[in-house]
């Protein structure tokens, strides 16, 4: 049988050292377990990350598709904190063709999270069958977990979380970087998890403004 040979896209997933560390910086915490980056920013920075759907230690992970990026999370917080969650679950509940959507999502984050387990060389984890993340397939619990789903399917997978990213236009956008400033790239990236998790493994920055983008070059100039 001939040796399969990683494609272009296919590379651009596979971690490297670099994606590592800085996934420690942005999460504040060791990194560990992760295996995929499904999106990038386009300067290449790691936006998402794809965590094994068995962890190291033997746990069933059932939330795949971790929103990494300070800046995102951040703005995401704010809908959060708005209380659209709210609004979508409402919407869910009167919408159906929204809610049929919503569901077929459910069933993408599945297959997804089985191919990652397959090309991860984990396989099934039947602890976790038939469970998603965010409150798929009927409900909204986490609308970071959405956005890391929209962010790492494209645009049409998920429609709530293609709406959240709508949302957050005013903070982020995909066709521009806002890495500069956004984590502490100073000393040793961290090596102890001394960080206050959020419901993502994320740490808690509901509330806090989105970072500012420190750059003196003219937004016509940068990436």
């Amino acid at each position: 049988m001939e040796a399969h040979t990683a494609t272009e896209p296919e590379k651009s997933r596979q971690p490297s050292a670099h994606d590592l560390e800085v996934l420690s910086r942005q999460l504040g915490r060791p990194v560990r377990d992760v295996v995929e980056i499904p999106a990038r920013c386009v300067c290449g920075n790691p936006l998402v990350a794809a965590t094994a759907p068995r962890l190291g230690n033997g746990t069933p992970f059932p939330t795949t598709f971790y929103l990494t990026h300070p800046v995102i999370t951040s703005a995401v917080s704010r809908l959060e904190a708005a209380g659209l969650m709210n609004e979508m679950n409402e919407r869910l509940t009167s919408d159906e063709p929204l809610a049929a959507a919503y569901r077929a999502a459910h069933e993408d984050y599945l297959a997804a999270r089985a191919g990652i387990g397959e090309r991860a060389g984990i396989g099934a984890v039947p602890e976790i069958d038939g469970i998603s993340a965010g409150g798929m397939p009927t409900r909204v619990k986490c609308l970071h977990v959405l956005v890391g789903h929209s962010l790492a399917a494209g645009p049409g997978v998920n429609p709530l979380g293609d709406e959240a990213i709508a949302g957050i236009s005013e903070w982020w956008t995909a066709d521009r970087c806002y890495c500069d400033g956004a984590w502490d790239t100073a000393g040793e990236a961290p090596s102890r998890d001394l960080s206050r998790h959020g419901p993502q493994g994320l740490p808690d920055i509901v509330g806090r403004p989105a970072p500012v983008r420190k750059t003196s070059r003219s937004p016509e100039t940068s990436q």
